[in-house]
């Protein structure tokens, strides 16, 4: 058994924010491609998410820059002394 946080009543937006990331993977990557194994399918799946998906796609929040982008930045306001 695993013990953590209580999980909350259903409510129609507990699974909106997976709900999409696995629409945009599926439409970005798993319908445009087929893998001969499964661990040739595992390599790109990771390639997607830790070097695409988390690192250079663009973001509202983030006034429409890859988190990348907003990072440096963020960094070079930092060594400017402004934030």
């Amino acid at each position: 058994m695993v013990v953590g946080q209580p999980i909350s009543e259903p409510d129609g937006y507990n699974n909106a924010l997976m709900e999409n990331f696995f629409s945009t993977l599926k439409t970005e990557l798993v319908y445009r491609n087929s893998w001969r194994t499964r661990e040739n399918a595992e390599n790109a799946l990771f390639s997607y998410i830790d070097g695409w998906y988390n690192t250079q796609r663009i973001q509202k929040k983030l006034d429409w820059r890859s988190p990348d982008e907003y990072e440096a930045s963020y960094h070079q306001r930092v060594l400017a002394g402004t934030r």
